[in-house]
Formats: structure tokens, sequence, C-alpha cells
């Protein structure tokens, strides 16, 4: 849900999405959404209190500066504001690694069971590269409706979403 709402957000950011922003969404957060819990799984709980311990600081950080940043740009004209390519590769990869490290915990419940590590992360990365994608549609149609009051609200989103990460971090 969680890489799903930064999708939404990132279609916000686009006038016309092509089939390149698309499966750059679906890639990344899939990928990365994938790619955590295997790493859980196999670290197994000798990392788990090292990620416990900072996860959700992490996730609140990167989630809070990308949405401040979305939030300023909500109040700039829509012309400096729809030029800028929120799916650039820093900008991608921060915001998988935000939405993915609660996943790697997840890996390591995996390790005390017995499960099929590598069909359970193809459904993860599978079903997550496609709720990605449609978040990308989602907010495109949403963000040409509503311009930079959709960039301020996505903004909004993943600001609290890094501090509903955080909230359930520390309780």
């Amino acid at each position: 849900m969680d890489a799903f709402a930064v999708s939404v957000c990132l279609g916000l950011s686009v006038k016309k999405p092509s089939l390149k922003h698309f499966f750059l969404a679906g890639i990344y957060f899939g990928t990365f959404q994938a790619i955590m819990p295997l790493i859980g799984y196999f670290t197994g709980s000798l990392f788990a209190e090292k990620i416990q311990s900072f996860d959700h600081w992490a996730a609140f950080a990167l989630l809070g500066i990308i949405g401040a940043k979305m939030i300023k740009e909500g109040f700039e004209k829509e012309e400096e504001c729809c030029c800028k390519n929120k799916f650039l590769f820093s900008n991608m990869l921060l915001l998988a690694v935000a939405t993915s490290i609660d996943a790697m915990a997840v890996g390591i419940t995996f390790a005390f069971f017995t499960i099929n590590i590598f069909a359970a992360v193809a459904i993860i990365g599978f079903t997550t590269f496609g709720i990605s994608m449609l978040g990308v549609k989602i907010g495109n149609i949403f963000g040409t409706k509503f311009k930079s009051k959709a960039e301020f609200f996505g903004g909004i989103v993943l600001v609290a979403l890094g501090i509903k990460i955080l909230v359930e971090g520390l309780v």
C-alpha cells in the first residue's frame, strides 16, 4: 500500500505518463518490495534487531523530505512544477527504499516459517509492480484535474505516510 500511495503521488507529477513512467514505478517498487523480504529472510534474526531499531526513522526521513519538496512545489507556478522529473533515478531509488524497508522485517519473520521464499517474493514483487503502475495512472487522472493542489496533496500524503511508519515503529 505504501508503494501504491507513492505511485499515485508520482502520477500527479506528470502531464501525460508514458509507458516508461508506468514501468519505472512498477519496476522500482516491485523489485524493492521483492528484494527486501528476500534479504530479510536470508539474514534472519541476526540482523533483525539492527534493522528494527532504525527502519522507521529512515523511512520517515526519506518520505518526509520528498513530501516536503512536493508540498513546496505545490505552491510554485505550474510551468515550474510540471517540468520537474520525479522519475529520476535518485528520486525513484529513495522512494523505493523508503517504502520497502519494513518489508525486510517481513522477510525476517518468513525465516521462522516453512515457506517457499522465492514464490512469496515473486507474488509480492508482481503484485506491487501492478499496483504501482495503477497508482501512476490514478494519480495522473487526479493530477490533470487538480494540478498544483494535487502536488501539494501528494506531498501531504508522503509526509503522513512517513509519520505513520514512524509511529508504528515507535509503538
